[in-house]
């Protein structure tokens, strides 16, 4: 299933230059990936200083944005300038899912929002990434099939933080976004069961 995620490689050539030149610089994969952790842990804590300013969220697409950019960039770095480790494979999966949750969980903190919903799309955000590392221990490979992978969370997360961050009063619509959002991270949560047990036939 189309993902936003099939745009990386793409995204990846226009960042390859600045990658030469961090790692010119000594800047290592783990330094990175540890950076888009704590970017994406403050743009959090700054929505649970203060849930009832609007304004705040208008800067969690740009920090989402950065956030997709060092996460790609710290894959060049391990690839391509002989910087992979395995606590640099650890880094990479935990800090993923410990980023979606310290910069989604705060959603449910927002007036009109109901909570339950929220904690639910991150609960299987996380499944979902999981399901895709369990693809490597059955011999399949780590499993990115969509519709609503990583990159599709932090597309749908950002818009909604642009459109309250606009003034737009969370409703009735918000809620139904997030159930649109569940049933999405269930599909894809059995795609990637599917497409690993498929390709270890």
């Amino acid at each position: 299933m189309p993902s936003i995620y099939d745009l990386k490689p793409a995204f990846q050539n226009l960042l390859r230059p600045l990658c030469g030149r961090l790692a010119h610089w000594g800047i290592t994969a783990n330094q990175v990936t540890i950076a888009a952790v704590l970017l994406s842990l403050g743009m959090g804590a700054a929505i649970v200083w203060q849930p009832h300013t609007a304004w705040i969220l208008l800067f969690l697409p740009l920090v989402l944005f950065v956030r997709m950019g060092l996460n790609a960039i710290d894959g060049l770095l391990a690839r391509e300038h002989d910087m992979q480790t395995p606590l640099g494979a650890i880094l990479n999966e935990l800090g993923d899912v410990v980023a979606d949750a310290g910069l989604y969980l705060p959603f449910a903190l927002l007036p009109g929002v109901m909570p339950s919903l929220v904690v639910i799309v991150v609960l299987l955000a996380i499944i979902s990434e999981m399901t895709g590392v369990i693809g490597v221990q059955i011999g399949a490979s780590r499993r990115y099939d969509g519709p609503f992978g990583k990159s599709d969370r932090a597309f749908a997360f950002g818009i909604i933080a642009l459109l309250l961050g606009l003034g737009i009063s969370a409703d009735v619509w918000l809620n139904i976004v997030l159930e649109i959002m569940l049933a999405f991270s269930i599909l894809t949560i059995f795609n990637r069961a599917f497409q690993a047990l498929k390709e270890v036939k």
